[in-house]
C-alpha cells in the first residue's frame, strides 16, 4: 500500500502524517529541515505528505467501496512556501467509488499569531494500481543516459549550493554531463535537465515516493540560463504503474515561456524502461532567459 511507512526510511520519516485522534481527516506531519531547497520545503515532499494522508483515507475498503490506496493524479496548488516545523493536513473525502476515489487536501502550518496560514492545496484521484494487472503501453521513449557512473553526482555540487539544498544530502542524483551546462555557468538554452535518481539510503521507489521523483531534479529553468528562484504554482502528477526496485530516471523539459512563467514536464521512468510517472508543472521565472 502506499501509505506504508519504512521505519528506517529518511523519506518515510520526513513525510509521515499520523492521524489525529478524535478529529477524521486530520493529521499531522512535520516539515522537516533535511528536506529544504532554498529558503522552503521540497515542493515534492509536501506532495508526498499531503498523498500518504489521503492514502490512509481511501486505502481501507469501506462497506462495497475497494480500498484504493494508490495516488492516480494528484494536483498541488502553492499557496505559501512550506517551512521547517509542524504542519496539519486536513482531508476532505469528494466520492468513493467502486473504480476511483477523490478528495482534496490542505497543509497548513502555525501563522505565529494564534491561527494557521493554508500553504498548499491538494486535489486528488486515488485507486489501485494492480487492478488492471500492471499493464503499461506508451509511445514515449525513456531518455537515453550515460550510466550513473559516467554522470555527474549531486554530491559534486559546490559547498555553498549544497548549504541551501540540504534535500540533495537525502538524494542520489546523477545528472546527464550534456544537460549541466548551468553548473559550469554556460546553459544551453534547450531546457532539457535528465538524470538517474534514487534515494541515498536505499529505499526503493513506490508510488509515494514518485511524487517527490517529479520535483527532485534542478529546475529545468537552470538549463534556460535562469539560475534564480523558481517558484511552483501548480504542479499536477500522474502515477502510472508501481515502479519496480532500483534506479528511477528522469527527463524534465521546457518549451514554453511567457509572461514570466514557464512550464516544466517531468518524466520518471523505472528500472525496467516502464514510464511510471509524468508531471506539468507551472513556475515562476526570475529573469529573462538566454537562449541563443
Amino acid at each position: 500500500m502506499s501509505g506504508d511507512i519504512d521505519a528506517g526510511s529518511e523519506f518515510d520519516r520526513g513525510t509521515t502524517a499520523v492521524a489525529r485522534d478524535g478529529e477524521p481527516g486530520v493529521y499531522d506531519s512535520a516539515l522537516g529541515e533535511g528536506w529544504r531547497i532554498g529558503g522552503g520545503v521540497n515542493g515534492g515532499v509536501l506532495l508526498a505528505i499531503a498523498g500518504r494522508a489521503l492514502a490512509a483515507e481511501f486505502g481501507t475498503a469501506e462497506g462495497d467501496r475497494p480500498a484504493h490506496p494508490d495516488p492516480l493524479a494528484i494536483s498541488a496548488y502553492y499557496l505559501t512556501p512550506g517551512v521547517p516545523g509542524r504542519a496539519t493536513v486536513r482531508t476532505s473525502v469528494a466520492r468513493r467509488g467502486r473504480a476511483v476515489s477523490s478528495g482534496q487536501a490542505s497543509l497548513l502550518q502555525d501563522d505565529g499569531q494564534g491561527g494557521e496560514v493554508e500553504r498548499v492545496r491538494f486535489l486528488a484521484t486515488y485507486g489501485d494500481l494492480e487492478s488492471g494487472g500492471g499493464d503499461l503501453t506508451t509511445s514515449a521513449q525513456p531518455p537515453d543516459l550515460p550510466p550513473p557512473d559516467g554522470c555527474i553526482s549531486s554530491r559534486q555540487a559546490p559547498p555553498d549550493f549544497l548549504k541551501h539544498a540540504s534535500l540533495l544530502e537525502r538524494l542520489d542524483m546523477r545528472l546527464d554531463p550534456a544537460t549541466t551546462g548551468w553548473a559550469l555557468g554556460k546553459p544551453s538554452g534547450n531546457g532539457v535537465i535528465r538524470g538517474w535518481l534514487r534515494m541515498a539510503d536505499g529505499r526503493e521507489p513506490d508510488p509515494l515516493l514518485l511524487l517527490l521523483a517529479v520535483d527532485a531534479l534542478p529546475p529545468v529553468a537552470f538549463e534556460l540560463g535562469l539560475p534564480g528562484w523558481t517558484p511552483t504554482l501548480e504542479l499536477t502528477a500522474h502515477v502510472r504503474a508501481r515502479p519496480a526496485p532500483g534506479w528511477l530516471r528522469v527527463n524534465l523539459t521546457n518549451r514554453t515561456l511567457a509572461g514570466g512563467f514557464l512550464e516544466e514536464d517531468a518524466e520518471v521512468w523505472d528500472s525496467e524502461g516502464r514510464l511510471v510517472a509524468l508531471s506539468r508543472q507551472l513556475a515562476r521565472a526570475s529573469a529573462p532567459p538566454q537562449r541563443s
